[in-house]
């Protein structure tokens, strides 16, 4: 049986595949999973908001100052280490959208660079025809930027202008 008789739904990757191969509904995909996990950091928040409130709250008979909040810091922390880890996926979900449209954007300047370089190293062996450049039969007139053949001293300038 081959691959194109299958029904999509027994492949149960086949659908991500097809994400994957697309940038917008990868980074539509992504968004989907940063808005859920935006919102467990946004309940997890309130819930670690009123944990605190109410393990710092909870006194024991006979409890020193400050003995109350201690007993509350690991709880306080376990829940910080998870709202933590949850800040940094949604970054790194942002990121991974981001880093795949470049992936995408390179590959299409590999390629124009590609051709681009065809056409030149083309050009470069097989250079045009130049015409011969024509004299103007004007053999005694100086050119307007002599360069280097030019006049060596001041006094050989003839009617051109000091500085």
């Amino acid at each position: 049986m081959s691959t194109e008789d299958k029904p999509f739904f027994d492949d149960p990757n086949a659908a991500l595949r097809e994400i994957a191969q697309n940038p917008a509904a990868y980074a539509h995909y992504l968004a989907d999973f940063h808005r859920v996990v935006l919102d467990m950091q946004a309940k997890l928040e309130v819930l670690q908001h009123e944990t605190r409130v109410h393990c710092r709250g909870t006194r024991v008979e006979g409890d020193k100052w400050k003995q109350a909040q201690l007993r509350s810091f690991p709880v306080e922390k376990s829940l910080n280490d998870v709202i933590k880890h949850l800040k940094k996926a949604t970054s790194g979900l942002e990121k991974s959208a981001h880093k795949r449209h470049a992936h995408d954007e390179k590959v299409k300047e590999v390629r124009k660079n590609r051709k681009e370089k065809e056409r030149l190293k083309a050009r470069k062996n097989n250079p045009p025809l130049q015409a011969a450049p024509e004299n103007s039969g004007q053999q005694g007139a100086q050119s307007l930027n002599m360069g280097y053949g030019g006049p060596t001293s001041i006094y050989n300038l003839d009617r051109r202008e000091s500085a």
